[in-house]
């Protein structure tokens, strides 16, 4: 099975530091729905892998967060394209839960539910923590400069192995090249 894990938030839609707490503030970045479409295309399984803290810290409820991701389905489906399943971690950021990256569980409960070997599955990110749970769960990390990926590429040091591309839909371009 060929799979592609994508962080949401920098990587599919535009971010914000104040969360994305509605679905009008949910704005994908030019490309990357196509991208998520290219790859279905190829056969690839999208998933996507978040932190969602909004919840935690009770800036969102579970129904506006469902209907953040019935747009983002709404959207993709209009070009084409499928995310098989969002995986994503409710939890503030001062938990100690497994799930929040940079802590890998949230990739390893992917791994378990498709019954699959992450070693070389890509895991695109905007953040270090995307890409440290990647590393740590034995993981492709890739890191795109949109979101917090400028900030990300000038002011920390990446796990061994990560691949820098502008977006999404250079990411993918490349991933199918090689594919």
């Amino acid at each position: 099975m060929k799979l592609v894990i994508l962080d949401r938030d920098g990587v599919i839609n535009y971010d914000s530091d104040q969360f994305i707490k509605s679905p009008e503030e949910w704005r994908p970045i030019p490309g990357s729905l196509e991208a998520i479409a290219s790859l279905n295309q190829a056969g690839f399984r999208v998933v996507v892998a978040s932190n969602q803290s909004g919840v935690g810290r009770g800036l969102l409820d579970m129904a506006t967060l469902n209907a953040i991701h019935g747009k983002m389905h709404a959207q993709l489906a209009r070009v084409g394209g499928r995310i098989e399943a969002i995986f994503f971690c409710p939890h503030a950021a001062d938990s100690r839960c497994q799930c929040r990256k940079p802590r890998p569980g949230l990739l390893q409960e992917i791994a378990v539910r498709f019954h699959a070997d992450l070693r070389g599955v890509p895991v695109i990110g905007d953040s270090l923590r995307d890409l440290q749970a990647a590393h740590a769960a034995g993981a492709a990390p890739i890191l795109v400069r949109t979101g917090k990926g400028r900030l990300t590429l000038a002011t920390a040091e990446l796990p061994q192995g990560t691949r820098v591309f502008d977006d999404l839909a250079e990411a993918v371009r490349v991933l199918l090249a090689e594919a």
